[in-house]
């Protein structure tokens, strides 16, 4: 027999799992057609040889034009993207075309520079 006295009770534990979301989720709420998926690329912020910078990524979300990931780079609208998985069956150039900055990492959307044949997301 359980006597509820002995029972911890934790309310809001459970809504702040629900209500949890990451900041590439919030972002494609602007763009309806976006669907989930989890795609791990090298991210490289194209610019001069000095500013050429890195980082491993998972595309959270695609359209046929755009992708939704985290990045924490500091990357601004505009900026030119390479984005490429690891079995380089994925290798495009995509330009910024939106940011939501959230502490420590941005979510970012990414426009394709042309249509990419073989994207797993078709309009």
């Amino acid at each position: 027999m359980v006597k509820l006295e002995n029972i911890v009770s934790k309310p809001g534990a459970v809504t702040a799992f629900a209500h949890r979301q990451s900041s590439a989720s919030k972002l494609a709420k602007f763009f309806p057609t976006a669907t989930a998926m989890r795609i791990p690329v090298r991210l490289t912020r194209l610019g001069t040889e000095r500013s050429t910078i890195s980082e491993n990524t998972i595309l959270e979300f695609g359209t046929p034009c755009e992708v939704l990931f985290t990045s924490s780079l500091p990357l601004e609208f505009a900026d030119r993207l390479r984005l490429r998985n690891f079995d380089g069956t994925l290798d495009v150039e995509a330009r910024v075309v939106a940011l939501e900055y959230n502490g420590a990492q941005t979510a970012v959307a990414a426009r394709f520079a042309k249509e990419v044949a073989n994207w797993i997301v078709k309009p």
